[in-house]
């Protein structure tokens, strides 16, 4: 059976490079960054070498990154480390769930919220952001990237708005970081979420941009980490990583990795258009990342063809890894208008870096076919 991998914007494969600075950490490179003697000043070498690597990717200065366990703590550090009682936050309707799960222990605090909803296309309309704003709002927090569709947001727009109006500014760009070009000082971001794991580093580390200046009280507490910004003895193997995948995900911009993965999605957008009928690209006219694909099939419900394909050696997606298991229909594609049927049949496509021309080619060959049989019979177990 072949093992084909779609689902890149729910985790990558590490980079074999990335695996080998984490090996060598883990082994002969081991230490504690806070320790004074030689072992720990070379661990802290390490850090401060990945910090670099990964402000590079973003225009930023290292002193303006700290490490986190992932874009979920980045994020829940940018609204908690902000808004407080009295507070007003502008997000929208089809941020990630580290964003939207914050929102009720916000209100408790009290911290009053403000839902954007995007158009059909899914994109934001600036002016819908600036029409939220009160006097009492403390900060806008909008995704760069969608993670279920790959639409990108007008975040220039939105970072002169807030710099017109003095509110903070949060983007998450975790799934846009190595598909785009990231200039924070071009965005206009006080603050940004990155995570490693989305540009083939290892799971559980992430970053967070915060500008200089930037009044953001720390999420984590204990010692004196991250210059004070995030206690806890770093994770010095996933952040040489991280900074070894960073600089894999800057080289990508440049050296046709990413333009390669643009031609394999355009190459299969047409292709299933052509031999599909009653097929969607979900945010198709808009703008989005190279590697992203949501399409909905009528009358093929997604449980269904993401098993028929796994059963063929194919992995994609319903949609955010984070609501893998959930009975509701994806809030990204409601917020765009889609019925709770249509978002049922509504499926993910993800690729990535260690994908092949020939895995394309094999999953092409099959995926229409697949359709017409569970057209047939959703029920089919023989495909």
């Amino acid at each position: 059976m072949r093992g084909i991998y779609f689902d890149n914007n729910a985790t990558t494969r590490p980079l074999p490079e990335v695996l080998d600075v984490m090996t060598a950490c883990l082994t002969d490179g081991f230490g504690n960054a806070s320790a004074v003697y030689r072992r720990g000043r070379e661990a802290r070498e390490r850090i401060e070498a990945a910090r670099a690597s990964v402000a590079r990717l973003l225009g930023a200065s290292p002193s303006e990154i700290i490490f986190t366990s992932g874009g979920t703590e980045s994020d829940n550090t940018a609204l908690f480390g902000l808004c407080g009682p009295g507070d007003h936050l502008v997000t929208t309707a089809i941020e990630h769930d580290a964003i939207l799960s914050c929102l009720r222990p916000l209100a408790e605090r009290p911290v009053s919220v403000t839902l954007v909803r995007p158009a059909p296309s899914g994109r934001i309309d600036p002016e819908d952001v600036r029409r939220a704003l009160t006097p009492q709002t403390r900060l806008i927090s909008v995704m760069t990237a969608n993670n279920e569709t790959g639409v990108l947001q007008p975040i220039e727009d939105i970072g002169r708005i807030a710099a017109e109006t003095g509110v903070w500014f949060h983007t998450d760009a975790v799934q846009a970081a190595g598909k785009i070009a990231i200039d924070v000082g071009r965005m206009g971001c006080h603050l940004l979420s990155l995570s490693a794991h989305k540009i083939h580093g290892p799971q559980g580390i992430g970053a967070l941009y915060i500008k200089r200046g930037s009044p953001v009280r720390p999420l984590v507490l204990g010692g004196h980490q991250e210059r004070g910004r995030r206690a806890g003895t770093e994770n010095l193997a996933g952040i040489v990583g991280f900074g070894r995948a960073a600089d894999a995900a800057r080289d990508g911009l440049s050296d046709g990795a990413v333009a390669r993965i643009a031609e394999w999605r355009l190459r299969v957008e047409r292709e299933l258009c052509a031999h599909i009928d009653g097929l969607v690209i979900n945010g198709g006219d808009v703008p989005r990342v190279c590697n992203t694909l949501n399409l909905t099939i009528d009358g093929v419900p997604a449980d269904a063809l993401m098993a028929a394909l796994d059963r063929r050696g194919i992995s994609i997606s319903a949609g955010s890894a984070c609501r893998s298991g959930s009975k509701a229909p994806s809030h990204v594609l409601r917020a765009m208008g889609l019925s709770p049927r249509q978002a049922r049949c509504s499926v993910r496509i993800s690729l990535g870096k260690l994908n092949s021309g020939e895995e394309i080619d094999y999953f092409l060959s099959i995926f229409a076919e697949t359709v017409r049989c569970l057209r047939k019979d959703p029920r089919s177990t023989t495909i």
